[in-house]
């Protein structure tokens, strides 16, 4: 994959007060009777009548690579909408869009910049004039992004979690503080609605408005380095929305032209959002490659996250998925020796830590197997938790395997690198409901009872069940691979999000931060420090072998689920019980010495004998780690 000419693409201010512009529309051909111009106003007069926008006229070019370009300019200080009352030629964003002129279908308004690097309201592209550029911090030249296997991650989405930016900013000690050191940033790319998770997009180089402009982001970015947090952020590169300009556009030429970017791709079955982009195209594979090299060289994020990678996998040789990350590792791996920002991928040992995540559900470890990936969602965990919550036969037994990961790779040599491989766990996401809902939902609605209940209103039972959570979180914390937590999550967050229909989407569910402050909320938050202290403390949890003790008569009967973890010399044992009495058994430590139980401190064996058998006693609903270092 090849780095797209964005120097010579989107608005740029090329001098002070002259915007350049430039796109590529492949077969837009003046030869056929088409004619492209720009339409900008400032965007204190767009919603003026006596303001008009200014119109530029664009020229016509050839890409050698690419086909059609267009491009044009405009001096602000020698142009004027005809009216005193306007602010054009003052500094500020200027907002604009692209007009389309065909032989055929008319003047084809409204289409944005697929190249802008900042958005305005809903369907239009902009660019600031007059700003200053942000100044990173002098840290970010010795700050290092975390190798996967050591981050514990937390996904959130900017305008639940904090309202904007600013108030993102605010919290990164407090996440810092509860032990995370990565986050997961839900779609911050532009959409055209404003409450909106952000999975059809509509542009992929500017932040969406409603989460503030480039420089904050940028800025969220530093701070959270300087707290010690890694930051990805979550890509959807498999579709677009139907007003992403490429599919826009050319649909609305309705076949007058080839798409050049829009087009069936992988499996059609896959296919099941928005425009599918093709990979088969080079327009398309250049542009997305280009989308993570300028989000890692502009805003210095530390990888990515691809949603429903299903969408544009066609094998580990392809031309999509596989090719894109590995393009992605090759442009960090040429950065090697660097002494700017692009040295924090580099670890003392040269090993290179890119985070890329797919979200390949069919079959996550072959994501891994196949690919330049180095982390993998899979929501096996979550669907075993949420079976053992229900009491399902055998479900400890299938959630105590899937904690170890079974059949995942730690480490995968191709093309002379060895690269290490980890997945996700996770009990929540935002793709489901809380994890407290498992235990029971509460209606919220008023309305009288033979009125039926809203469902997206009801929440999970915190009040009543709250703590059956805390076995949950203690077995995710210290298993292996990479922990996720949902945004709220650490202090019991109870929202229902049904599994289908627009209201998972579109229904605004904000953080509330008052949970933090009652009785249940810091009993969780406790917890979770404390489990963040013990893996981050912990080589055998960040790294170590995962055994799990699949004993019915000792452990599974009573509703216990057993396992350790090893690293060298470094032995642990964690114990949860998910019933509602304390329950007593006894453990064989194979490994001696004096273990101090890190919950609570009141189990301490000491001298332990080497294959030894000690009585253990586990609280209800709860858990004990007992660990020899």
């Amino acid at each position: 994959m090849d780095y797209l000419p964005l120097g010579q693409l989107g608005a740029r201010e090329t001098s002070p007060g002259v915007i350049s512009f430039g796109i590529l529309l492949p077969g837009v051909d003046p030869a056929q009777g088409y004619a492209v111009s720009v339409k900008i106003i400032h965007e204190n007069d767009q919603y003026l009548q006596a303001v008009p926008p200014v119109v530029i006229a664009q020229a016509h070019s050839v890409d050698p690579t690419y086909g059609d370009c267009w491009s044009g300019q405009i001096n602000l200080s020698q142009s004027t909408p005809g009216t005193n009352a306007s602010s054009f030629g003052k500094p500020g964003l200027y907002v604009y869009r692209y007009v389309i002129h065909s032989p055929t279908r008319g003047d084809i308004d409204y289409i944005i910049d697929p190249f802008a690097r900042e958005s305005g309201v809903g369907e239009l592209s902009a660019i600031r004039i007059g700003g200053q550029p942000y100044t990173f911090s002098t840290t970010e030249t010795s700050w290092k992004t975390p190798a996967l296997k050591d981050v514990i991650l937390y996904e959130l989405m900017i305008s639940e979690f904090a309202n904007n930016i600013d108030g993102t900013i605010a919290l990164l000690p407090y996440l810092a503080d509860l032990g995370v050191n990565c986050i997961e940033i839900m779609p911050v790319s532009n959409v055209e609605s404003t409450i909106d998770w952000g999975y059809d997009p509509i542009g992929y180089f500017s932040l969406a408005p409603r989460f503030g402009k480039m420089t904050d982001f940028q800025q969220l970015v530093d701070v959270a380095h300087q707290n010690g947090i890694a930051v990805i952020v979550d890509s959807v590169y498999g579709h677009t929305a139907d007003d992403f300009p490429y599919a826009q556009l050319y649909n609305t030429l309705a076949g007058d032209l080839a798409n050049p970017f829009i087009g069936p791709f992988a499996l059609p079955s896959n296919q099941k959002y928005g425009q599918s982009t093709c990979f088969a195209k080079k327009l398309t594979q250049d542009f997305f490659f280009s989308v993570n090299r300028y989000w890692m060289e502009t805003f210095h994020v530390d990888g990515f996250r691809f949603d429903d990678v299903p969408e544009y996998w066609d094998g580990s040789t392809g031309q999509g998925y596989a090719n894109l990350v590995y393009s992605t590792y090759q442009f960090i791996k040429s950065k090697a020796g660097t002494t700017d920002h692009f040295q924090r991928f580099f670890d003392a040992a040269g090993v290179i830590n890119l985070i890329q995540i797919a979200e390949y559900l069919p079959a996550p470890p072959d994501i891994l197997n196949g690919s330049y990936s180095t982390g993998t969602w899979q929501d096996g965990t979550l669907g075993a938790a949420a079976a053992c919550a229900s009491g399902a036969s055998g479900a400890i037994e299938t959630l105590g395997l899937q904690l170890g990961l079974n059949g995942y790779p730690e480490s995968v040599t191709a093309n002379g690198e060895t690269l290490p491989k980890t997945a996700l766990q996770y009990i929540e996401n935002h793709d489901h409901k809380r994890f407290i809902c498992n235990f029971g939902v509460l209606p919220v609605d008023k309305a009288p009872a033979d009125i039926a209940q809203d469902v997206l209103l009801q929440t999970g039972d915190r009040n009543g069940k709250w703590f059956k959570v805390q076995p949950y979180m203690i077995v995710l914390l210290t298993a292996k691979g990479t922990p996720m937590l949902s945004a709220g999550q650490e202090f019991c967050e109870d929202y229902y999000v049904p599994d289908s229909g627009y209201g998972r989407v579109m229904l605004f569910r904000p953080v509330r931060w008052n949970y933090f402050y009652d009785g249940i909320g810091q009993s969780i938050v406790k917890l979770v420090r404390k489990l963040t202290r013990i893996r981050l403390g912990g080589a055998e949890f960040r790294g170590g072998s995962h055994y799990f003790y699949n004993d019915y008569d000792r452990f599974n009967s009573k509703g216990l689920l057993a396992f350790s973890r090893q690293s060298g010399s470094a032995f642990s044992l964690v114990v949860v019980n998910f019933t509602d009495q304390t329950q007593a058994t006894s453990f064989v430590f194979p490994v001696g010495g004096s273990y101090v139980e890190k919950l609570e401190g009141q189990q301490n064996l000491a001298n332990v004998a080497q294959n030894s058998e000690q009585p253990i006693s586990v609280p209800s609903n709860y858990g004990c780690i007992w660990s020899n270092s």
